[in-house]
């Protein structure tokens, strides 16, 4: 039983063949589709996902997938001695591990506050800032916890007291109703690989105007030649595959095709009823307080316990596929539902867990 959708996603049938159309079509005439119509190709998947996240085209690059382009973000910044970037406890490992990486070459310093779901959230996060606060580094859906942050509140602060917000939304699209322009972010990563069930290998980047000259490319080749807007600069990073990029427009077309407002909301509901149950089994309280705090996953505080364990025997001996691990040195578990899990998979992870704790 899978319940770890959040991980790495899964791809469609006819999303993967697409993909993979894609792929034959490249290696039949590699020069032909690399050298004379990948930029219109590129600019017309763009243009499907801008319209599907709430975008304008030429604010968006592609991306492999959203650490990738936080990584962007990130380096590109003009960081140094005295400047403090903010970030959450509930951020993404592999993020803190970038702005640790970042502060510790160019001098600056990250600040973590700790903050709980509720509506104090923003006001403690905001607690934490000082005059020499540059960066705010934010999930718009949380990794470990599984909260949906009030990102829309945290850019307009950020835009009253002059402070860049980076928003992290790996699992936003696909499982939010995302408008990307309404975040008011200065720069947003997201995944489509996951939720949005594109292939892996394909995210994206959307910088605000002001900003998008400062941003440098993972690679610096003939994309980078004077003059190049911010698109091109993203759009060759010497040869490569683009085919995940390509078929995002099959992606959007397979959720369209299947109703997944809908889909989503039965994910939601089975994240509610998730909450209640493991906060019932395990004797905690919920970290989120309630259902407007969750999308399609849940995350719930465990007993002290070995979580490496306990994450083993689900596996091994009941074949639940879920991760468990530490947060803010807590034992915590997430169950993720998407379109292919019903209510007798979160029914089996709680006889598994009422067994095994």
């Amino acid at each position: 039983m899978f319940l770890n959708h959040g991980a790495f996603g899964a791809c469609p049938r006819p999303v993967f063949d697409e993909y993979q159309r894609w792929q034959r079509e490249l290696e039949r005439q590699p020069v032909e589709f690399l050298a004379r119509r990948l930029d219109g190709l590129i600019e017309e998947a763009k243009a499907r996902l801008a319209a599907e996240i709430g975008a304008r085209p030429e604010n968006l690059v592609f991306v492999t997938n959203a650490t990738s382009g936080m990584n962007v973000v990130a380096r590109s910044l003009p960081l140094g001695p005295g400047d403090e970037v903010l970030a959450s406890n509930h951020e993404y490992g592999a993020v803190d591990l970038l702005w640790q990486h970042v502060c510790t070459r160019t001098g600056a310093t990250l600040v973590r506050a700790d903050v709980r779901a509720g509506p104090a959230l923003v006001d403690e996060l905001w607690s934490a800032v000082t005059p020499q606060t540059r960066v705010i580094s934010v999930s718009h859906l949380t990794s470990a916890t599984a909260i949906v942050f009030p990102v829309g509140e945290i850019c307009r602060r950020g835009r009253e007291h002059a402070i860049l917000v980076a928003v992290d939304g790996a699992h936003a699209p696909g499982q939010l109703d995302l408008d990307v322009e309404a975040v008011g972010a200065d720069f947003y990563a997201g995944n489509c690989h996951k939720w949005l069930c594109a292939p892996k290998g394909a995210g994206f980047l959307h910088v605000l105007p002001e900003h998008q000259e400062a941003m440098a490319p993972p690679v610096v080749g003939w994309n980078c030649t004077p003059g190049a807007s911010f698109a091109e600069r993203f759009r060759w990073p010497g040869t490569h595959d683009p085919a995940a990029f390509l078929s995002v427009p099959a992606a959007i077309d397979f959720l369209d095709e299947h109703d997944w407002d809908d889909v989503r909301r039965r994910c939601h509901d089975l994240a509610e009823h998730g909450r209640a149950a493991l906060a019932e089994l395990t004797d905690t309280e919920p970290l989120a307080p309630d259902e407007s705090w969750l999308g399609q996953m849940v995350t719930a505080e465990l007993p002290e316990l070995d979580h490496e364990e306990l994450k083993r025997r689900l596996y091994e001996e009941h074949r639940v596929e879920i991760p468990v691990q530490r947060w803010s040195g807590r034992p915590v578990i997430r169950a993720s539902f998407q379109g292919y899990n019903d209510p007798s998979d979160l029914d089996t992870l709680l006889d598994a867990l009422r067994t095994l704790l």
